[in-house]
């Protein structure tokens, strides 16, 4: 004989205040709820794609206080008030994401188009880190990012081009 028990569970939420894109956003979400569905569902930022879920292909991929993230495996609850986060929509914000941008179409860097804002997101962090960088360099630097359209070389070739006209500050 199976017994099924149903606990209900009154989910609590946490209140978080982030830097989303250089704009204070503030939410009211389940702790465990991925970082990912708050930046899609609840503040409408769409750019963000979820690949995997299983923080494998780097399509999720946001930054956190400048370092590459990726939302899918991180909950909200996780995120202290006060962290900045920037998603590609951030990225025509600032004079690097626009110039990083302009790269990826000039150079094809984008086929399907799935993979880029994770891609492009790690694109930004190195060279806002380091725009000067190697090819070897670049390759490490998209480790985590999975694309199964560009073989990667059109992507290495727009980070190239956008480092030299990067500036110096992103």
């Amino acid at each position: 004989m199976y017994f099924v028990c149903f606990v209900v569970n009154k989910m609590k939420t946490v209140a978080r205040t982030w830097k989303v894109n250089g704009e204070e956003k503030t939410v009211k979400v389940p702790p465990m709820r991925r970082l990912l569905d708050v930046l899609r569902e609840d503040l409408g930022l769409k750019g963000t794609k979820e690949g995997c879920g299983e923080g494998e292909c780097g399509a999720c991929t946001v930054l956190i206080n400048g370092e590459p993230v990726v939302s899918c495996l991180l909950a909200a609850g996780q995120v202290a008030d006060g962290t900045e986060i920037m998603t590609v929509e951030g990225l025509e914000k600032t004079a690097g994401g626009k110039i990083l941008q302009e790269a990826y179409i000039e150079k094809g860097a984008a086929q399907c188009g799935f993979c880029i804002p994770g891609m492009i997101m790690s694109s930004y962090s190195l060279l806002s880190k380091n725009p000067k960088p190697d090819e070897a360099t670049i390759r490490e630097a998209h480790a985590g990012n999975l694309c199964r359209c560009t073989g990667y070389q059109k992507i290495v070739e727009a980070v190239q081009q956008a480092a030299g006209k990067w500036p110096g500050k992103g």
